[in-house]
């Protein structure tokens, strides 16, 4: 077990454990937390010495005294906590979840896709077959925290064959008046031939406290489903996020996920693990974070091609300005029974002062013989050349380095499916890009 001396936290954790209590949940859900408990005693908080953790620190985001999850339901939602996650122009459903917690009223769905809090649905069959399945609480120290000690979440399920006309909006809000340790859990479950499309918004308001949010969601996409997955990371300064993504992915199905990690919040850590569980799968996955000042921004993904006849697409992009850092780290792991895999991944950073610092390390580690991978990454800063095209034809320094960025961040930007999504993220990008980073 890693040493957990200096982080009193680890100990309220445990604690925390022993002190709830799991009776009138499922027997799947308690045998679950117990052995998310069993795997966090062991391995403890990460540290430097963990490979993926290498040029993450995550000991200084752990040092403050948390509530955990003591303050959650005090908290009210403000309006303006709201509109931080407003999109102009967007048609579409919308769900609000305050510190994990769904809040009502909601907006009225069709009948064929069903919403519950996790507590709520704790008898769903789906909920019960598929919770905790795709997660490994033996190797992601945060992972088997959040299986122990989650605290509520969201459970969404679209019928077999439907299709949602517009995407849904999930605000995940977050507030507090003191610090506070959260662990919200999610189970997204797509059944067969079905579509559809959802936009979650990561938002906080604590001028005065630390959040740490470490959530976890698990998606199921069946046969034939088609699911575009959009995470928007917008939180503020003092908010600390940990978040992982767990796909199973049946045969025929096409998961897209779409990442934005922007500025402001003090560490955001993204773990993205997507599993090829059957033929003919199509997985897309598309990332763009754009860090300042001090700001850390981690994302690590893991593909597993376990099938044949499967095709793997991975693009990020990172923007990195003033003293942040940026990491990347990317595997495509194709196993033996694995032929006919198509799999492409690229990592392309653009640094815009000279204080900024990026680690990338795209990964291929392949066991079949009959397959198309390539992966690559790159690292540089504004052309000036470029910059001198654009000012000798009349363009302001601040406006040239905008327009350059957002061509920077375009093959990222352009597959978004939703125009007011495109929209607003190009947006967000403008607004963060001043005219001077040294």
């Amino acid at each position: 077990m890693t040493k957990q001396i200096t982080i009193p936290l680890y100990e309220d954790l445990l604690n925390g454990f022993n002190n709830t209590s799991i009776h009138g949940e499922n027997e799947t859900i308690q045998e679950a937390r117990r052995n998310g408990f069993e795997s966090f005693k062991r391995l403890g908080f990460p540290t430097r010495k963990n490979e993926d953790w290498k040029y993450t620190g995550i000991t200084p985001f752990l040092q403050e005294q948390y509530h955990i999850n003591g303050i959650a339901k005090e908290a009210e939602i403000s309006a303006a906590l709201i509109n931080q996650a407003s999109i102009p122009s967007l048609d579409s459903y919308r769900l609000v979840l305050l510190n994990g917690q769904l809040q009502t009223p909601i907006d009225t769905l069709p009948d064929f896709i069903r919403v519950k809090s996790i507590r709520e649905a704790k008898e769903n069959v789906d909920l019960v077959k598929y919770f905790g399945k795709n997660t490994d609480v033996n190797s992601f120290h945060f992972a088997a925290l959040n299986t122990a000690l989650f605290s509520n979440g969201l459970f969404l399920e679209i019928d077999a064959k439907a299709i949602l006309d517009k995407p849904l909006h999930i605000v995940h809000a977050f507030t507090a008046t003191g610090n506070l340790f959260i662990q919200p859990r999610h189970l997204i479950v797509v059944h067969s031939n079905a579509s559809l499309s959802v936009i979650e918004t990561v938002v906080s308001e604590n001028p005065l406290s630390k959040i740490f949010v470490n959530s976890l969601t698990e998606v199921v996409v069946e046969e034939n489903a088609c699911f575009d997955h959009y995470v928007m990371q917008i939180a503020q300064i003092g908010t600390r996020l940990v978040h992982q993504t767990d796909v199973s992915q049946k045969r025929h199905s096409v998961y897209s996920n779409y990442t934005f990690s922007m500025p402001k919040a003090d560490l955001i850590r993204n773990n993205l693990h997507v599993s090829l569980d059957d033929d003919q799968t199509e997985t897309h996955l598309y990332g763009l974070y754009l860090g300042e000042g001090q700001q850390l921004i981690d994302n690590h993904s893991f593909i597993n091609h376990k099938r044949p006849n499967c095709n793997s697409n991975e693009i990020y992009k990172g923007v990195l300005l003033d003293k942040a850092v940026g990491v990347f780290n990317g595997k495509v792991f194709v196993q033996p029974d694995a032929q006919k895999t198509n799999a492409f991944q690229q990592n392309n950073n653009l640094l815009l002062s000279n204080k900024a610092t990026i680690n990338t390390k795209p990964q291929l580690e392949i066991f079949a013989d009959d397959v198309k991978c390539s992966h690559g990454a790159t690292v540089g800063q504004l052309s000036k050349d470029a910059m001198f095209y654009l000012r000798s034809r009349g363009i302001g320094e601040e406006a040239a380095r905008a327009l350059l960025v957002n061509a920077f961040a375009f093959d990222v930007t352009e597959k978004i499916k939703i125009p007011a999504l495109e929209q607003h993220v190009n947006h967000l990008i403008a607004q963060h890009i001043p005219v001077n980073k040294n």
